[in-house]
């Protein structure tokens, strides 16, 4: 848990105004968190906090690579990833959330984790489908695709079929 507290920002002391600060995001940070998608990874993250009087702005800067497992080799490849985020933290009663990027704190919070924030942030930026580099310039027709629809030739072909006359019976059922 010690090094959960090198990600915790101290508010009660800020006073008004803009406060830059930089996080490193390594394997120990991924190891914090149950069922990560991510175990290994090299990441800095930059956050710019904004405090007023009644909200706390984050911006969030997130960038390096993580180590991937290939959804069609299984290799492992490091992927780079970069994202951006911002976050409305308000101050109110009691803590809930408001939207994905709106949270309420209550006013008496001194300090804040952001080692959450940054680990949503850097899940979401991960692709649902990862592509070791090696398959990402194959074109979609070298790809093996299965589909239980009939080609659009063999449909042309099925219209101008003729139509059995049993339909056609309902078809003037369900014209009435």
């Amino acid at each position: 848990m010690k090094l959960l507290r090198e990600y915790d920002i101290d508010i009660a002391k800020l006073n008004p105004g803009q406060y830059n600060y930089s996080f490193r995001v390594e394997d120990a940070f991924f190891e914090l968190f149950e069922n990560s998608l991510i175990d290994h990874g090299s990441l800095r993250a930059e956050v710019m906090l904004e405090k007023k009087i009644s909200f706390i702005s984050l911006d969030f800067r997130i960038s390096g690579t993580v180590e991937l497992t290939c959804d069609r080799s299984l290799d492992l490849f490091d992927y780079d990833l970069s994202t951006d985020n911002e976050l409305i933290l308000k101050f109110g009663e009691e803590a809930r959330e408001l939207s994905d990027e709106m949270e309420v704190i209550p006013f008496e919070t001194k300090q804040i984790n952001v080692a959450q924030y940054l680990y949503e942030f850097i899940s979401v930026a991960v692709p649902m489908k990862k592509l070791h580099p090696r398959y990402q310039d194959e074109s979609d027709e070298d790809q093996m695709v299965f589909s239980s629809e009939e080609p659009d030739t063999d449909k042309e072909k099925n219209e101008d079929a003729e139509i059995d006359p049993r339909w056609n019976a309902l078809k003037k059922l369900k014209n009435k």
